[in-house]
């Protein structure tokens, strides 16, 4: 291991969500196996740490090997708190909260995944920021603690020095986010393939897909959804579905409706803003041609889109979440 490889403490607790400690752990190790494989040093010194060393359960029953806090010595590249079951006694105990505390100073950068903010803000390290948590726990979260700006829709947020994220897997998506930060973004595309993750998302992107929200058990539209996500430029609109699909536009309509709870032209056009908010962070494309290749047919109709759905325009959402 390279006596210059960045320190990455992932914290430990018991009950702890596994994945939010393995998921950005082995984002981090890919990255050293892939420069390792082109005979370059290991970028990450990564370790699971725990205020009581050797083994602790995760909830899923797993156990993880850790180390002492006692055994942190020097300065910490990033330290990633995650969250999980027992997320709640791990900031009631003075040991974890103390000592998360005293690694301001001595880190570059301290990121959560999940309901990990909950021991970030006990700690009183989010007093202020605007934060990210699992979507179902962002109203425990701003009552818990109301000095905190809690943003409900994004899988993570940068304020500062602080990163936060949103459940589980979002917590790859964060650690491959601070990749991209210390590597640049073709590393951070290398892991995102090697690790078989299909979509390296941005931190604006909602928690939940425009395509996710609209399936149903059922799922009779699936197909066409999908079609649509790939058409987004073309005749979308209530009579050209209804005939692909071989119905009359009003049963197309009421079916719709009672299969996904929204209105043909709603689902367009979340699609259309879910694709443009992915095309403003991950490519340096103007506003326009975003527009274009989402089917707003220019720029204000994709302006006008986002204020209605986002509360945001274009141009202020790239620049909020780009990270470059």
């Amino acid at each position: 291991m390279s006596a210059q490889a960045r320190s990455i403490l992932l914290l430990a607790f018991p009950d702890v969500q596994l994945l939010d400690v393995s998921g950005p752990l082995q984002v981090f190790a890919s990255a050293n196996e892939l420069l390792a494989a082109r005979g370059l040093a290991r970028p990450y010194a990564p370790r699971v740490v725990s205020a009581d060393p050797g083994l602790v359960t995760s909830s899923s029953g797993l156990a993880l090997l850790s180390h002492s806090l006692r055994t942190v010595k020097g300065p910490i590249d990033t330290l990633v708190v995650p969250g999980g079951r027992g997320v709640h006694a791990a900031s009631a105990d003075a040991r974890l909260t103390n000592w998360i505390r005293r690694q301001v100073g001595r880190s570059r950068r301290i990121a959560s995944v999940c309901s990990g903010a909950f021991l970030l803000a006990e700690a009183g390290l989010l007093d202020g920021r605007r934060v990210a948590t699992h979507w179902s726990r962002c109203e425990e979260l701003a009552n818990r603690y109301p000095t905190l700006r809690v943003e409900t829709d994004p899988i993570f947020v940068r304020d500062g020095d602080i990163w936060t994220s949103a459940g589980v897997t979002a917590g790859i998506d964060l650690a491959l986010a601070l990749l991209e930060e210390d590597l640049g973004r073709s590393m951070a595309l290398a892991v995102a393939r090697e690790l078989v993750v299909f979509l390296k998302r941005p931190g604006g992107q909602s928690q939940f897909s425009a395509t996710l929200s609209m399936q149903k058990a059922n799922d009779q539209f699936g197909e066409l959804h999908t079609w649509m996500g790939e058409h987004l430029g073309s005749d979308l609109s209530v009579p050209a579905l209804a005939r692909r699909l071989h119905m009359s536009e009003r049963s197309f309509m009421r079916h719709y409706k009672a299969e996904t709870g929204m209105t043909p032209a709603r689902a367009v056009e979340k699609l259309r803003v879910e694709t443009a908010r992915r095309l403003l962070v991950d490519t340096a494309w103007s506003v326009k041609r975003v527009a274009a290749r989402c089917g707003f047919g220019n720029e204000e109709g994709m302006r006008r889109s986002f204020i209605r759905l986002l509360r945001i325009s274009p141009q202020a959402y790239r620049e909020r979440f780009s990270i470059s």
